[in-house]
């Protein structure tokens, strides 16, 4: 943000941008963290990824740094998600299975992948039951904000967004058995 700006000012996408960076590629990082050689995509990659899908929406701003997270956590877990899709058509052959000489269908996906696709379908039936606490989840495993933060995106408390949180936890708990 430029210093002759008002402080409560829209952000465009480049100063929100700007203003985040390292906090995108910390949150990038953590996302990407423990994939070893099978991971999705680097740090930087998804955090310039991000970037691009953002610079895409003309005309789009930010009225704090809060909602620009949350729609930065957003984009990055449609691009990773989006990503370990196409990834999983390719090994396939596209429209075509791969067999081994049994007959059976080779599993393609390595378990990293096959578990980021688990989630994000775990996030959408959660929406269906409580749209609020899907954003909480996004918000804090895709966008890495405090509880503070995501509770000040959504307009609710701190204590509001950790129950929310809990109650989170065990969904995805059941859901990814």
């Amino acid at each position: 943000m430029s210093h002759d700006e008002p402080p409560g000012a829209p952000l465009d996408v480049e100063q929100a941008f700007a203003g985040a960076y390292q906090e995108l590629r910390r949150v990038a990082r953590a996302r990407l963290r423990g994939g070893g050689r099978n991971t999705v995509l680097d740090t930087t990659a998804l955090v310039h990824e991000t970037y691009l899908k953002l610079s895409r929406s003309a005309g789009v701003s930010f009225p704090d740094r809060p909602r620009f997270l949350v729609y930065a956590g957003r984009a990055m877990r449609s691009i990773i998600v989006d990503l370990v899709r196409q990834r999983q058509t390719d090994r396939a052959g596209g429209d075509v299975a791969l067999l081994t000489l049994t007959g059976d269908r080779v599993d393609a996906v390595p378990a990293q992948e096959e578990h980021i696709l688990r989630v994000h379908e775990a996030l959408q039936e959660m929406a269906q039951v409580d749209e609020r606490m899907a954003r909480v989840v996004e918000m804090r495993y895709f966008g890495g904000m405090s509880d503070v933060e995501i509770g000040a995106a959504l307009g609710v408390t701190d204590r509001t967004v950790r129950r929310d949180w809990e109650q989170a936890r065990l969904f995805l708990a059941d859901a990814l058995k």
